[in-house]
């Protein structure tokens, strides 16, 4: 789940990314990569676990462009945002989900 915030004072997006319980069970650890950093492992930036058991993080994101971004699950896992904005391929056979940070 991808929900969005923008400040009016200034071109930011505050996007928080959200997976489930039902898609994290058993997991230990989640993290967040994408092309805001540089898709990174050093950069990538860590889900907290929720009371719920889903996994949630906020991120802020300059406006007017888009971003492709993955999850990483257990430092292993690559897994996509059912509630992206859109997909696009790769060249490794696959999809990375887009947030669009435009209003």
């Amino acid at each position: 789940m991808i929900k969005k915030q923008f400040i009016k004072s200034k071109p930011v997006c505050k996007v928080t990314f959200t997976l489930p319980k039902e898609a994290v069970e058993n997991v230990n650890e989640v993290a967040v990569l994408g092309e805001f950093n540089n898709w990174e492992m050093e950069n990538a930036v860590s889900m907290k676990k929720q009371k719920d058991g889903s996994f949630k993080t906020t991120v802020e994101l300059e406006t007017g462009k888009e971003y492709a971004f993955r999850y990483l699950i257990d430092g292993e896992k690559w897994e996509n945002d059912n509630a992206a904005d859109k997909y696009v391929a790769t060249p490794f056979g696959s999809e990375n989900s887009v947030v669009v940070a435009m209003n």
